[in-house]
């Protein structure tokens, strides 16, 4: 890691007044906000109805960093649930698609992907969330939790967690607009999503932990990302507290 570079970046990503630069929005160039694997085995999942929660006092007062996890198994419900409510479709307004978790711009440059190890009615394996027609996208099917954990500096809370959310940014979606400042806000919008999981998995009495060290590159191996245009940035686990 270069020193300074974060010092860097930040300096360089300043907003100045009267300094900032002008143009226009290529409507024509605008990228696409939801990404699909066309030819992968599609799994419905629930869609998100009415579910027993906690009150929100009693899940703010219960959510914590769960590192230890049972083996009891996570229902498709509550992983449709999940999912939902971190990044999932919440309404449309004219013409706009907004989801359950703010982003600059509206642009949504996060993507989902999980591993599913613990779930009930879904076979072991890497998945990608199509966010438009909440369902999974199977990228392959295995034991990954190994190979992540070694990923993730050896930190095996992802070998016992039922699931592993595993989040991207596509850096284009939000560079179309805010050019180099965007990497700021790409990583604002992942915060907001891993807070609204971490938040669900309390209110159904889950518990979870957000894992933000790894080896970029053997993590974007692992989802297949090329690691420029789309690059692994934060992950979380989510299970049964033991």
């Amino acid at each position: 890691m270069i020193d300074n570079v974060g010092d860097d970046f930040q300096r360089s990503t300043k907003y100045v007044r009267k300094k900032m630069a002008g143009g226009y929005l290529d409507w024509s160039n605008k990228p696409e906000v939801y990404k699909h694997y066309a030819a992968s085995r599609k799994i419905e999942l629930p869609f998100p109805g009415q579910v027993e929660t906690l009150s929100f006092d009693e899940t703010i007062r219960k959510r914590r960093s769960i590192r230890r996890f049972s083996e009891k198994s996570l229902s498709l419900e509550q992983l449709g649930y999940l999912l939902w409510s971190s990044t999932g479709i919440q309404r449309v307004e004219r013409g706009y698609e907004f989801r359950n978790a703010p982003s600059a711009g509206a642009l949504y440059p996060i993507e989902t992907y999980l591993f599913a190890k613990n779930i009930d009615g879904l076979d072991m394996g890497l998945y990608h969330y199509d966010i438009k027609s909440h369902l999974l996208e199977e990228l392959d099917v295995g034991d990954f939790s190994v190979l992540l954990a070694r990923a993730c500096l050896g930190q095996e809370t992802l070998i016992s967690a039922g699931v592993v959310f595993v989040w991207s940014g596509i850096f284009v979606r939000s560079k179309w607009k805010y050019k180099q400042r965007a990497y700021r806000y790409v990583y604002l919008d992942c915060g907001h999503i891993a807070q609204n999981l971490a938040l669900c998995a309390s209110t159904l009495g889950l518990g979870s932990c957000q894992v933000g060290a790894f080896y970029d590159d053997e993590i974007n191996k692992i989802v297949g990302l090329d690691g420029e245009e789309e690059s692994v940035i934060y992950l979380s686990v989510v299970g049964y507290p033991t």
